[in-house]
C-alpha cells in the first residue's frame, strides 16, 4: 500500500476555477442572447395585424362590459 501524502486542503472555489466559470458564464449568455434573437421575428415599424386585432378586442370587451354594466335589468 502506498503512503498517503500530506497535502494542504485544497478548496473547491479557488481563482483559477472562479475565473474559468466566469468566462463560461460570459460566452454562455452570449450564446443564448444569439438564439433569443434568432428565433424572435424583427419588427416591423407598423403594428402587426394581432397588435390591431387585440386592441380592436380589448375596445369591444369593454364595450360589453360598459353596456351590461349599465342596463339596469336584473334578471
Amino acid at each position: 500500500m502506498a503512503e498517503a501524502v500530506n497535502l494542504p486542503p485544497m478548496s473547491i472555489v479557488n481563482r483559477r476555477n472562479a475565473i474559468l466559470g466566469w468566462g463560461v458564464w460570459q460566452v454562455g449568455k452570449q450564446a443564448a442572447k444569439r438564439k433569443a434573437r434568432q428565433a424572435v421575428e424583427p419588427e416591423s415599424k407598423r403594428p402587426g395585424k394581432r397588435a390591431v386585432v387585440s386592441g380592436l378586442a380589448a375596445a369591444g370587451g369593454a364595450l360589453w362590459f360598459w353596456r351590461r354594466r349599465r342596463g339596469g335589468d336584473e334578471t
